[in-house]
Formats: structure tokens, sequence, C-alpha cells
């Protein structure tokens, strides 16, 4: 058939209403308009009257297998629903997949087809291979092969409820090492991997256009639900855009380095977000608690757009919170009432202050976030005089450390001049970290520390972070604090390409 006139049959053919039933929990990851979000190679993909289109044709071939990459996050526990319909070739969808460069990507892919075979199959694109076929229910052992351990339907069955070109439902849901995959309201396969070096907890979300034979694909109504993760709390990590100069305010490098240590701890799914507020509309979605790393004041992303909603929704839930050093300043009429209300403090223009010094951390009080801490000294950007609940109503403090004289009234120091506040308080102790239990149950911290991006190389600095981040989520801190190991190429990696310091 002309390629024109199957392009042209292709788009007329019925939009069959989908079946999925209306769940406000599902995110949409298209806009309907453009690729927004997503990555793709232009010669293949585009959005073509409201869909999602990958095609290749007999003067445009690919030479191996391309990929439609969501960047705007990754994948962990969720739900995944679409509706495809296919014209010759083979497709599917990758998720928890490894980004492997130039639009290509290699892990867990629900298939679908042309054929008659291998739609609904659970296939490991560059990896183990067939982990399930269509009808099958499949454990993966620790060597890697799958056994069949039952039957989810018939495979010819299940074939015959796929509308050959035209639209069809498929559902992914992976929770923990067990994947399931079904077609048009018939589970297709049913797998439990149980090869940890193989298996994957985590990774991208992509569309496949494979190569071979000219082919059309189209999907509508891609929409994404985070699920709750069993046995484990969901911690966001929010790194914000580059800011100063080299080794400092390392925004995206700190958070990369957060969760490193946190995958190593069995009891958390960390997830994280780069280069600003997340653009995934699903991001905060199954939190139990959130940290923001970023700049704070008047550009601080929390008070742009509708994000002081967002996360009051969260907090309204009990999610945990943590704002760590240029987070934790918000402008006192907006953000201001709001971190009272959720950190129980602020850092507020021409009030605070935030010299360059020692902190001699003598002492530590008894709490979950200070287990395994030992008293430390160590130079940051300490920010102090915070804007407290007044009374300190249901604040604890959690670091305290005395700058000296010279330090109060330092040239980096601000505000600088006459503010009184600086003077008279010569010589007393300063709270630089703190936390709050909240009447909706939920937790907050304040870390004022994280100028310096070195200093997470200190285990007991580090430390407060992991196991306030702990706390927040309302985890069990461990008796002697959360363990991690930090090395010299971690701290030098994923750093943002910034001027050096003057």
């Amino acid at each position: 058939m002309n390629r024109r006139i199957l392009t042209f049959s292709f788009i007329l053919l019925s939009l069959t209403v989908s079946g999925f039933a209306e769940d406000p929990g599902f995110k949409s990851l298209f806009n309907g308009r453009d690729l927004s979000g997503w990555d793709g190679n232009p010669k293949f993909w585009s959005m073509k009257d409201g869909l999602v289109t990958g095609q290749t044709t007999a003067d445009n071939p690919t030479q191996g297998n391309t990929f439609l990459i969501w960047r705007d996050g990754t994948v962990e526990d969720f739900e995944l629903r679409l509706s495809y319909r296919i014209v010759g070739g083979n497709s599917g969808i990758q998720y928890r997949s490894k980004d492997l460069g130039n639009w290509v990507a290699g892990g867990y892919q629900a298939d679908f087809e042309a054929g008659k075979m291998f739609s609904g199959i659970l296939y490991e694109e560059k990896g183990r291979g067939i982990l399930a076929k269509r009808g099958e229910k499949t454990v993966v052992g620790a060597d890697g092969k799958p056994t069949v351990v039952g039957s989810v339907g018939q495979s010819d069955e299940i074939q015959a409820a796929i509308r050959n070109e035209d639209w069809n439902d498929y559902v992914v849901v992976a929770q923990g090492n067990h994947l399931v995959h079904k077609i048009n309201g018939h589970v297709t396969s049913e797998v439990t991997d149980e090869q940890p070096e193989k298996r994957s907890a985590s990774g991208i979300l992509a569309l496949q256009l494979h190569a071979g034979p000219p082919m059309l694909v189209q999907f509508k109504n891609v929409q994404l639900k985070r699920l709750k993760p069993e046995g484990k709390k969901r911690i966001v990590l929010v790194g914000g855009t580059p800011s100063h100069a080299a080794g400092d305010h390392e925004f995206n490098a700190g958070s990369l380095l957060l969760k490193k240590c946190l995958d190593g701890q069995p009891q958390v799914q960390p997830g994280v977000y780069l280069n600003g507020w997340p653009k995934d509309p699903s991001a905060f979605d199954a939190a139990d608690s959130v940290l923001l790393f970023m700049d704070g004041g008047a550009n601080h992303p929390v008070i742009q757009q509708d994000h002081l909603q967002q996360i009051g929704q969260l907090m309204k839930q009990g999610v945990g919170l943590v704002c760590a050093h240029y987070a934790v300043e918000v402008p006192k009429d907006k953000g201001g009432p709001e971190f009272l209300q959720w950190i129980g403090g602020y850092y507020e223009t021409g009030f605070s202050t935030n010299p360059h010094w020692d902190a001699n951390i003598k002492s530590l009080p008894k709490h979950p976030i200070t287990r395994g801490v030992t008293p430390f000294k160590i130079r940051d950007e300490w920010y102090y005089n915070m804007r407290f609940r007044p009374g300190m109503k249901g604040v604890t403090p959690i670091l305290i450390a005395k700058p000296s004289d010279e330090d109060r009234q330092g040239k980096t120091s601000s505000p600088r001049g006459p503010y009184t506040h600086i003077v008279a308080d010569k010589g007393r102790d300063e709270i630089l970290m703190w936390a709050v239990e909240r009447p909706d149950t939920g937790r907050g911290v304040g870390f004022t520390g994280g100028h310096a991006h070195k200093n997470w190389g200190d285990q007991n600095f580090r430390r407060l972070v992991l196991n306030a981040l702990f706390w927040t989520a309302k985890l069990e801190v461990p008796a002697q604090g959360v363990s991690s190991s930090v090395t010299e190429e971690d701290l030098n990696i994923n750093l943002d390409t910034k001027p050096a310091r003057k």
C-alpha cells in the first residue's frame, strides 16, 4: 500500500474511547501539542493531530531500535496506562530502563506488535531477553532464568482481544520486583524478578520504534500514577539551578550524593530532580518526605506559580519537609508564614544573618536526628538569627554554636550596618539546625549549612541531613545514625559547570 494512503487511512481509523476509568491519581505525561518533556530522533518522532507518532518508511529507515525518552523524571513503583495503535512492525514501552545514549534504551519492555506473537510479553531490551511470554506467570531466579510458575490466561485468547490496526489500552504495573502487563483489561504477563544484580528498581520511561520494515505507531492518553513503595518510604530530593562559584551551592551534585547514600538504605526509595522545580507532574506523589536544596529569597522556586499550594497539600497529608541552606530563606510575606508552620522557622532578609565561620558543635541534644553524630567543627556559611515561631513553640534546636564577635560582624555577614540584634546578641548561642513536629502529623527540619560542597565529605555533617530525611519520612533512625560512605571521587562528580572561585 502507498505509504501516504497508509498514513491517511491510519489517522481516519476509529478513535476508540479509552476504557480507563477516571482516577485523579494519574498525571498526563504529554501536553497534546508537542513533545515537550520527551526526547527522540526528530527524523522518526513527532506529534500529529494530538497523537504521539513514531514512523519509519522505506526512504527513512532506522538502523537500530530508537526510542522517545521521557526526560522530566524517572519511574520507580508506578502504574502506567496508555492507548496505542500500530500498523506494521514492533514497538514497546520501556520502563525502569537505562539511557544508553543516542536515543537508545535498555531494560524492561512491555512489548506489542502488529503481528500475533509478542504483544503483552515482558522482554528485557539489551538484557536477559524474554522474561515472560504472553499468558505466563514467571519467576526470574538468581541465575537470571525465568521459570513458569502459573498462567494468567491463554495466549491465543488474549491475542484475540487485541484490536488489529486500531486502538488498544495498555497498562504496566511495577511495584518492587513484581511486574504486570495488561492489554484491554486482560493480564498478559506477570513476572517476579529475583535476580538482585540484574533487576531494576528505577529508571527511565521510553517508547520504542523498532528497526525493520516500515511501520507506524501512535500513542495517546499516556498517564502515570506513582505507587507507595511496599515496605519503603519515598524521599524526594530537589536540587536547584546552578548558583555561585565552583564548589559552592552545588545543589545538583549534593542532591545526587545524598541519593547515592540513600540508595544503600533498604527501607528507602529515593527520587531526585535536578536543575530546579520538577517538571514531572507526579514528582511529589506518594512522597513521605521532600528535601529542598536550592537558591532562596525572592526567587525561591517554592514561591513561584502554584508551588506553595503544591507543598501545602503535601503538608496537610503529613509529608515531611527538609530545607537546606539557601532554601530556608523566603520572603516574610510570601513563604514566611508557611515555613513557620511547616518547618518552624526561616531566614528573614534584614533580620537573619549569614557569615562564613567555623561552627564548633560542642554538644548535641538527644534526638533521633543526632544519633551517631559526635561533636565536630566545620566551616560553612552558617545562617543564624532565624525568624522562629513565637516563643519557639514546638521548635527543637538540633545544632547550636557560638560565633565569635569578629564573625558576627565580619565582611561576609549580611545584613551589615546598624542592625541592633547583631551587636546586642554578642556572645549568644545560635541555632543552626532545628526540627518540628506539626499538628498535621508531619515533621519539618531547617538546616542552614550546605554552602560548601566539600562538607558533604564530613560524616557528621552528612549524617545529620540523612538522619533528618529518615526522621521526617517517619522512619526509625538507626541507633548509630544512617550509615554512608563518600569518597573524594564521589565529591568531584556531577558538579555544575560554573566559574571558578575568585
